[in-house]
């Protein structure tokens, strides 16, 4: 059966909205008409090389739909079920998921290898990071669904996924801020916003938002930004001079740029945590001298996914989403449709996006 979808004919190409043929699910899969795919700049950092998958591909990795049919062996959803898409499913048997650390999967994105469709001229596809969103359907792993929470629409639950996963992940699972800590996040798109909002449940007591933008400011500030700083070669001297001179608790970096990583270090305290959510290049490098490191006493931390477990957490978000703690509207500066998604990379590319939510 075809479809449209935006496809990546290869790295560094602009994507092109055309008709795939999707096969039916086989044994272990899953069939989903998508309600809405999230547009974040990880697709932009597979687009453009910055992280490696097989081209063509269809990406999008963020979305929530509704089963279509699912092949022999899938018994935890069913036709006419809504979910929320998981891209990285654990595989619950490596290294990694033995500890508990199911967002280290070592088999996390063996599917993003698989040849899940082609195009209507017959050339083989593969899923960007599993789940190939960007599109008005697509065929999953069982593993790569999650029921969607009662309560919650799916054109908002397509958020869970990625950004929220990660922003609120970055801020209870990998940096563990504690009631009445300061908390700076670097970075105010779709997982800034995220984490802003979540060191305002956990109980932050000031939340300094950065932005190289002065027009986030209020978005910022509704999402629960006590402060906001202009980015700048000043940016760690003000937020020093924002807590007693002390530097923040907590540092959550969003942006994924050396200079961005370093400035975050530099702005907490004497025995502070920085958290580095941010996908970087490998051109971006980071520098500290051995001294530093002793004298500081800092810790300095990658965080994948947001350190969490979706099958557990989603409910989770789920709750504070319907208690009114979480607002997943305000992640979002633009809502667009499946022809949009090319210009809102281009607006990406071009450093004037924010983050948009393609509907179906």
């Amino acid at each position: 059966m075809a479809v449209r979808a935006a496809v990546l004919p290869a790295v560094g190409s602009p994507l092109e909205i055309t008709g795939i043929d999707l096969p039916d699910p086989g044994p272990g899969q899953v069939r989903v008409r998508l309600a809405a795919a999230g547009v974040c700049h990880s697709d932009l950092s597979l687009s453009n090389g910055t992280m490696r998958v097989p081209v063509p591909a269809v990406l999008g990795h963020e979305g929530a739909g509704t089963v279509v049919a699912v092949g022999e062996g899938v018994g935890h959803v069913a036709p006419g079920d809504g979910v929320v898409l998981n891209w990285a499913p654990s595989c619950g048997s490596c290294h990694a998921c033995s500890l508990g650390e199911v967002w280290l999967c070592a088999d996390a994105l063996s599917g993003a290898a698989d040849v899940y469709a082609r195009t209507t001229e017959g050339t083989d596809l593969h899923p960007g990071l599993n789940v190939a969103a960007f599109a008005e359907e697509t065929v999953v792993s069982a593993g790569c669904v999650l029921p969607a929470p009662d309560g919650v629409p799916l054109t908002d639950a397509a958020l869970l996924g990625c950004a929220v996963l990660t922003g609120y992940g970055a801020v209870h699972h990998s940096a563990r801020v504690r009631q009445g800590e300061t908390v700076a996040v670097f970075g105010v798109g779709g997982v800034g916003l995220a984490a802003l909002q979540a060191a305002r449940i956990a109980g932050a007591s000031k939340i300094i938002a950065v932005d190289v933008s002065p027009a986030k400011e209020e978005l910022a500030r509704t999402a629960g930004a006590t402060d906001y700083v202009v980015a700048s070669d000043t940016t760690a001297r003000e937020i020093r001079g924002l807590t007693g001179k002390q530097g923040v608790d907590v540092a959550v970096e969003c942006a994924g740029r050396a200079v961005t990583i370093r400035t975050a270090w530099d702005s907490t305290r004497r025995g502070g945590r920085t958290t580095v959510v941010g996908i970087g290049g490998k051109d971006q490098q980071v520098t500290f001298n051995a001294l530093e490191i002793f004298h500081w006493g800092r810790t300095l931390s990658g965080c994948v996914y947001g350190n969490s477990d979706p099958a557990q957490d989603l409910p989770v978000l789920a709750d504070h989403v319907r208690a009114g703690r979480l607002d997943l509207t305000a992640l979002v500066t633009e809502r667009i449709s499946l022809d949009g998604i090319p210009a809102a990379f281009e607006n990406m590319l071009a450093g004037k996006g924010g983050r948009a939510l393609v509907v179906f």
